[in-house]
């Protein structure tokens, strides 16, 4: 169960690193430039990017951890378990409004007041999307700092 354990917060850890960094790629660089340009020109980053990146085997990740995590009884357990929480409220929130707003978004042939005041709307509460990530990542790097000392000390018993 250890191993199991270890390889799923390293899974975890590594998908929520990716997912922290190119969530701020593009707010910084992707959104200003939907900001500006009609949206049926825009690139649709879920399909071509977050579905096979984030959404799909972070999702999955959490799916398999929740599982595991019942078995698992190591002094990691609680800060994997507060980082599946927390990531979770991102997943829930990605799902029920961020991807059916950029879908609605993408939909639009044209820039209008409703269409950037939705995106303008979008772009704020996706900074808050942004903590969940990072803090649930932080959580799941001090989940496998613990497994890491945990494997450690059983080596070298």
């Amino acid at each position: 169960m250890q191993t199991l354990a270890r390889a799923l917060v390293w899974l975890l850890a590594i998908i929520l690193g990716i997912t922290v960094g190119a969530g701020l790629y593009e707010a910084r660089v992707v959104v200003p430039v939907w900001a500006t340009t009609p949206p049926n020109t825009w690139i649709n980053t879920g399909t071509a990017f977050w579905a096979f990146v984030s959404t799909g085997p972070l999702t999955l990740t959490i799916v398999i951890s929740l599982v595991a995590i019942w078995g698992y009884d190591g002094p990691a357990r609680s800060w994997w378990l507060a980082a599946l929480v927390i990531v979770i409220l991102e997943r829930v929130a990605t799902f029920t409004y961020f991807i059916p707003t950029m879908v609605w978004l993408q939909q639009q042939g044209r820039m209008s007041a409703e269409v950037s005041s939705t995106l303008a709307t979008w772009s704020f509460i996706n900074h808050g999307r942004h903590v969940l990530a990072f803090a649930a990542w932080l959580l799941a790097l001090k989940a496998l700092s613990l497994l890491s000392a945990a494997h450690k000390r059983v080596g070298n018993s």
